[in-house]
């Protein structure tokens, strides 16, 4: 029963935390300050033009509750596409070359330190 318990309890840290390794989430809550006019996160999250951001990661693409996603974000959803880090980093950077034709007009972070730091912000919205 202990190893069962280990088990999931290294589950639910990896698939919250392996973002959080590479980044800083203090930082990353000021990055996401340019995600905010479209985005939301935290208790009492509401969809705006993009999704509420809480329990992103681990979560299949285009698998928010109540929001209408782009064909290209749907399709990367029926393909079994799951946020994770790496995807997340990927589209974070180029959202329209990671997902041509997506909703989404934001042109992408240039840093990868703004990534990282983004992505352990979010991480922390599971």
């Amino acid at each position: 029963m202990f190893k069962n318990i280990l088990a999931s309890a290294l589950m639910v840290a990896t698939s919250a935390g392996i973002a959080a390794a590479d980044g800083d989430a203090a930082k990353g809550e000021k990055v996401f300050r340019k995600c905010q006019a479209c985005h939301a996160v935290g208790e009492g999250a509401e969809n705006k033009v993009g999704p509420v951001l809480n329990g992103l990661m681990g979560r299949a693409v285009a698998a928010g509750e109540g929001f209408e996603y782009s064909d290209a974000l749907a399709a990367k959803g029926a393909e079994g596409v799951v946020w994770d880090e790496d995807t997340l980093a990927a589209f974070l950077e180029k959202p329209r070359d990671w997902a041509p034709g997506t909703k989404m007009s934001f042109a992408g972070l240039r840093k990868e330190k703004d990534r990282d730091n983004l992505i352990a912000y979010l991480a922390t919205f599971q």
